[in-house]
Order: structure tokens, then sequence, then C-alpha cells
């Protein structure tokens, strides 16, 4: 069983470690998961910040969405296990990829990402896939699952289809949680938290609602008092 205040990742989407670390300071027990992506990468203090969110106890969620050659995915996936590292991304479009990185993901729960939240139908065409992101999303999951992958990232909006199709147990962590509704950034297929988690979601993944926010602290909470209601119907 998730502790209900685990289900809320924030996400430390920050350029540099001083700054995740002032993140964390400021946050405090308001979170106690936090996913660490793309642009930390770049600080070259990447593994400095897991490892420091990790001593204060905190869960890491490695957001880097690998995908190249199964060999090579396989072997990022197993120097990963050396790190104290709870979730972490791979992108879940090849099989052979999904199958050998779970072969060798020891302890840590592996994501497949389905289709990026920041998609609609029309971003899925320009690709050559003119179907709707549900379809596409649960389609992703199932080979996922077969592959022996964790769970997936996939929009709320799609929670429910995939909780039907995967069954209990399969992960599925919703980024793009707009608390006060749409927000009009580059997120297309939003919810809210207690659409997410009546649909089925796990966790959700929330950044922008809380970095700017007025009072970050009572936004987190707010959250997590949403996250507990939610839970309680």
């Amino acid at each position: 069983m998730i502790p209900a205040r685990d289900r809320l990742i924030f996400a430390l989407d920050v350029p540099t470690a001083a700054e995740a670390t002032a993140w964390v300071d400021r946050l405090g027990d308001s979170v106690s998961f936090y996913k660490i992506g793309m642009e930390l990468l770049t600080s070259g203090d990447y593994f400095r910040v897991l490892e420091d969110l990790a001593g204060r106890g905190k869960q890491v969620f490695v957001d880097l969405k690998f995908h190249d050659v199964p060999a090579t995915v396989a072997a990022t996936i197993r120097g990963l296990r050396r790190y104290p590292v709870s979730l972490c991304t791979i992108h879940g479009q090849h099989h052979g990829m999904m199958y050998a990185a779970s072969q060798e993901k020891g302890d840590i729960r592996l994501l497949a990402v389905t289709v990026l939240t920041s998609m609609d139908r029309s971003d899925l065409r320009q690709l050559g896939i003119d179907r709707e992101p549900s379809e596409v999303v649960v389609e992703r999951a199932l080979a996922a699952q077969a592959a022996g992958c964790d769970g997936v990232i996939a929009s709320g909006q799609e929670a429910a289809a995939l909780r039907q199709a995967t069954g209990p147990g399969f992960l599925v962590v919703c980024p793009g949680i707009r608390p006060a509704g749409p927000s009009g950034d580059d997120q297309k297929r939003t919810v809210d938290v207690a659409q997410a988690f009546a649909a089925g979601a796990d966790y959700i993944v929330v950044g922008r609602p809380i970095r700017q926010a007025a009072d970050p602290v009572a936004a987190a909470e707010l959250i997590q008092s949403q996250v507990a209601a939610a839970l309680s119907r």
C-alpha cells in the first residue's frame, strides 16, 4: 500500500544543484517524493542531488526517459542500480528495449512513457499515427507490461482505461496535473488531482502549480489534502 503522502511527486525541474537544494529545504515535510529530470542533468550535479535527496529520507524518481538500442539501455539501468532510485523512466515504443531494461532493473520500478502529456491527436498525426492518444497509450502500456515494466507514465485522462486494461498492481503515474484546471501552458492532456485518483492513478507529478505558487508549501499541502480526500472516497 502506497502511503498517501508519497503519492505526490514534486517535479524538481531546476537547472542547478543550489536551486534544487533550496526547493527541498523550502518544501520540507510537505513533499516526500521528488522527480529529477533532464534540466538538472546539465548542471553536472545530478547524482549529488539524487544522493542528497535520499540522505534526507526522500524517494527519488529519475526521469531521463532513456531510449536507445536494448543493450545500451539495459547497461544504463544496471548502472543506475548503484543509486537509491525508486522510479525510472524509459520510452515505451520498443519491446526489445523495454524487455532488456526490465531484466536489469533490480529494485527500481521501471515506468514506460506512453504519449507525452504535451501531445494531442494532431501531434500524433504529425508522427504518422492517426489515432486517439488514449488508444496509443493503452496499446503501449500493454506492451510495457508484457515486457516486464512496472508501470507507465500517462495523462490522467487515460488512467481509467489503463487501469481496466492492465489490472491492479501496474503503476499509473500521471504528470500534467493542474489542481486549478487548465492553465494555458504546454500541457494539453491535463486533469486535476481528484480526477486523476478517481480514474485509478497511483501517483501524480506536479511541478509548476507548486513552483509558481505564491506560497509553495501551502500549495503542496493543499494538494496533499486533495490526495487524501480523493483516496478516502
